[in-house]
């Protein structure tokens, strides 16, 4: 089913749940973008894309927010019926937004009407209480990937967009918590702004497939926002991890296969675009 992880070809057929483990086994890089919309996705499709993630950054990067806050399940649900009609083959997972995961309950409700627009898994942030309505969800056959490091629902708790996990203790604490994150029963999990060897540490600690957003080569797949990868000015700072893959694919589909390649062979990121 799997190419050799020595080769660049995206899987053969129609992304499922299943295969992350299998790419994580065979040391197949996953490659993720977030897109918003029908012809961005098919876009992506084409070009090999594994992952499509209708993220909450829409509130950001779309609808011109200072975060993620605002967005509601509602925009959630129209974005994902959109992008889903344009993928044939990219696995498809969408956020949980901003409180929609608060109880168990509310998470299912959220949950199911994103699988019923046409995604394959939800994303949710975070650990503690977060496990719980992990483990409620898997339960009741919706998958979860689970999201650790800067989570941007927590912007305000945080004070900031900042790297997470610096210090011995808070690098700990990380490790646990994916731990714990895949024990609740996620299947996939994102790190986002976290130190490179810690990234490493816990993507060596777990069976379930890690996907990096800041947070260095290690990770078994990575993620970048659309509008950073064709360095769209969202009205907001890049961060350092952030690559214009669109000045050298030379289009938009073009740059959708450069980033791919990129990860698939390890050039994406170096050292430039990850934290110590």
């Amino acid at each position: 089913m799997y190419t050799s992880a020595s080769t660049d070809k995206p899987a053969a057929k129609a992304w499922t749940v299943p295969m992350l483990a299998d790419a994580k086994r065979d040391g197949r890089k996953l490659v993720m973008l977030t897109a918003y919309d029908a012809s961005f996705a098919r876009t992506m499709d084409a070009a090999g894309i594994d992952l499509v993630l209708v993220g909450d950054s829409l509130g950001m990067v779309a609808q011109g927010h200072n975060s993620t806050l605002p967005v509601t399940v509602a925009d959630m649900v129209y974005h994902t019926a959109c992008v889903a009609r344009g993928l044939a083959k990219a696995l498809l997972i969408a956020d949980l937004p901003f409180q929609s995961d608060a109880t168990p309950a509310r998470a299912l409700d959220a949950a199911t009407a994103l699988l019923q627009a046409g995604a394959a898994m939800v994303k949710i942030e975070g650990a503690a209480h977060k496990l719980e309505t992990i483990r409620f969800l898997v339960e009741r056959e919706i998958p979860v990937c689970g999201h650790l490091g800067l989570t941007p629902q927590s912007v305000l708790r945080l004070g900031g967009y900042k790297v997470q996990g610096r210090d011995d203790a808070a690098a700990a604490r990380l490790r646990e918590d994916a731990r714990a994150v895949e024990e609740a029963g996620a299947q996939l999990l994102v790190l986002e702004c976290v130190p490179t060897p810690v990234a490493a540490a816990i993507s060596a600690d777990l069976r379930i497939a890690t996907i990096g957003i800041g947070a260095g080569p290690a990770c078994d797949g990575q993620v970048l926002v659309l509008h950073d990868l064709l360095g769209v000015n969202s009205g907001h700072r890049r961060p350092k991890f952030v690559k214009d893959f669109l000045a050298e694919g030379g289009s938009v589909a073009g740059a959708f296969s450069a980033y791919a390649e990129a990860v698939r062979s390890g050039a994406f990121p170096d050292a430039a675009h990850s934290y110590d």
